[in-house]
């Protein structure tokens, strides 16, 4: 059940919910804005093989303006939320872009489910698919955090590799399980 703007306001008045840097006219009918902070990172194409792939570490460059985050046409950026956000162990949330923003062709997303028990800035991943560059100020209201209420608490609340990041956070992939298989996979085979 997607939560409504009472149910959000009582969450954050019982303190379950903790949302830092929260405005007040932030709080929706159902769903939450979250606004843009001056932190943003872009690939650094020209340091890749050529290809990228979820076994290595991907490389980034920052994206220094405090005043302004300039998305190149056709392009992928992260970015951050300003707020940072508590989420209980039954609560747990996605990421939409707003309409408006979309309409001028910028894709605002974040990659999965908010977990139940995140603690974090959320990290944006952004798409212009426009032909001309987009300009986008920090402390814009960005995306919305829509939150529902799971059928119980979970079992295992968040703890990824994700957990408590304060700034946009590159891709941790080459960290997943799959990735550390197949490096002990490539050791094994050199040694023999």
């Amino acid at each position: 059940m997607i939560l409504s703007d009472r149910t959000i306001k009582s969450l954050l008045k019982e303190k379950k919910l903790f949302i830092k840097a929260l405005s007040p006219q932030a709080i929706q009918p159902s769903s939450i804005d979250l606004t843009l902070d001056s932190d943003a990172l872009i690939l650094k194409h020209w340091n890749t093989k050529g290809v990228l792939d979820l076994n290595s570490k991907v490389e980034y460059q920052k994206i220094i303006s405090k005043n302004e985050i300039i998305i190149p046409a056709h392009s992928f950026v992260l970015a951050t939320t300003k707020e940072f956000i508590e989420l209980p162990s039954d609560v747990s949330g996605f990421v939409e872009g707003r309409s408006s923003i979309g309409r001028m062709g910028l894709f605002i997303q974040n990659a999965s489910v908010v977990g139940p028990g995140f603690k974090g800035k959320l990290t944006l991943e952004l798409y212009n698919a426009n032909i001309l560059p987009i300009s986008l100020k920090p402390g814009r209201r960005i995306c919305q955090l829509i939150l529902f209420q799971m059928d119980q608490p979970a079992e295992r609340s968040y703890k990824g590799k994700y957990q408590g990041q304060n700034k946009t956070t590159p891709t941790k992939a080459f960290l997943d399980n799959e990735s550390k298989k197949k490096d002990l996979k490539r050791k094994v085979k050199k040694r023999v």
